[in-house]
């Protein structure tokens, strides 16, 4: 199939530049979600709370504008399904949120900072690595499917905000969800812009950058790489996902297939993903920026309870990234901009985690001798 290898080729191309801007942006500009969120509860300082905030607001309408375009399908991504995961997302993001803190960033910032020679973030990882393979496929998957996956809310549509809305009002899911994001997204948008100070270059570069990256990342998967019927199954297909369906950045499982495709290369079942050319792309692009900046610099551990926090932190990601479908960037910028419920929840609860994370470290900073 000649023709299905070289859409395929295409995708992952593409996937990976998204991924070298976004890696090369956030490097630049220091683009973090535990940094925004550490900045407000340690220093009253939301700037780079409003990078994030804009940076959502763009992919969300970028999104929507996209569905409403006929571009891509928003029942068919890897966040409409009928089911609101609340609790999954809830026990998931407080893990991956106290986690992110303990491991000196989430999912992006490590692959942010292995870009930029960080050894720490070459073990953490691996750890979240090890652990996100376990939670979808392993040991920690089987208590995950046995206690919270089983507690969900049916919803007789997908469980997006817009799909609620255009059930009420009659309107299409495109229609409801871009007038959704407008008001939301647009809200999202004008609080960034207007804050005091916020719009110098990085800043807008930041939010405007990748939102707009992770608004394409949806267009690649969801409109290039779409197949109305694949010669093999006769079905439509979204070419290069793990999940076949269509998906944008995230970070956590990508990272777990990622080591998994190493390891077992000459298997010839392991194939090249969006997901795993996009943390290669992130890594690649931090450290192009890096370079350029001559910001590169070798860091390693500063003692044993560095270590242990750090391999702690990359358990608690892996797990609770996989738990929650997502992190910081793959529910946080991806699945929001879908107006998902389980969405929503998880980025809830991963700024809740990261809140107590930081008051944990804080507390062990005031009981240190």
């Amino acid at each position: 199939m000649p023709e299905l290898d070289a859409l395929a080729a295409k995708v992952l191309l593409a996937a990976f530049f998204l991924g070298f801007a976004f890696g090369a942006i956030a490097q630049r500009t220091h683009f973090c979600t535990m940094g925004a969120i550490g900045d407000v509860v340690n220093l009253g300082d939301a700037t780079r709370l409003r990078q994030w905030v804009l940076a959502g607001g763009v992919a969300m309408i970028g999104f929507w504008m996209l569905a409403a375009a006929g571009q891509v399908d928003p029942g068919k991504t890897l966040y409409s399904g009928n089911r609101w995961l609340w609790l999954s997302a809830t026990a998931g993001g407080l893990m991956f949120g106290f986690g992110m803190v303990l491991a000196s960033g989430c999912g992006s910032k490590t692959l942010v900072r292995i870009g930029s020679g960080n050894l720490k973030s070459v073990v953490v990882f691996v750890v979240l690595g090890i652990s996100a393979f376990a939670t979808l496929k392993g040991i920690t998957a089987v208590a995950r499917v046995a206690t919270v996956d089983r507690i969900a809310v049916e919803f007789a549509q997908p469980a997006l905000l817009p799909a609620s809305v255009a059930a009420t009002t009659g309107l299409s899911m495109a229609a409801a969800g871009l007038i959704c994001a407008l008001l939301v997204g647009g809200a999202m948008v004008a609080w960034a812009l207007l804050g005091r100070g916020f719009r110098t270059f990085d800043n807008l570069l930041a939010g405007l950058g990748i939102g707009a990256v992770v608004a394409v990342a949806w267009w690649v998967s969801g409109h290039m790489g779409y197949v109305a019927e694949h010669p093999e199954t006769l079905q439509e297909a979204f070419v290069a996902t793990n999940s076949g369906r269509s998906e944008a950045l995230s970070f956590v499982a990508p990272v777990a297939y990622t080591l998994d495709w190493l390891m077992f290369f000459s298997d010839r079942s392991k194939l090249l993903t969006v997901g795993i050319v996009s943390v290669v792309g992130v890594i690649a692009g931090s450290a192009a920026a890096a370079l350029l900046g001559r910001t590169f610099r070798w860091e390693g551990f500063g003692g044993t309870e560095d270590v242990a926090n750090h391999l702690a932190g990359g358990v608690l990601m892996g797990v609770g990234g996989v738990t929650a479908m997502g992190c910081t960037i793959g529910q946080g910028l991806s699945g929001l901009s879908t107006l998902s419920a389980t969405s929503v929840t998880a980025v809830a609860a991963i700024v809740a985690g990261a809140v107590g994370g930081f008051k944990y470290q804080l507390w062990r900073l005031e009981g240190a001798p």
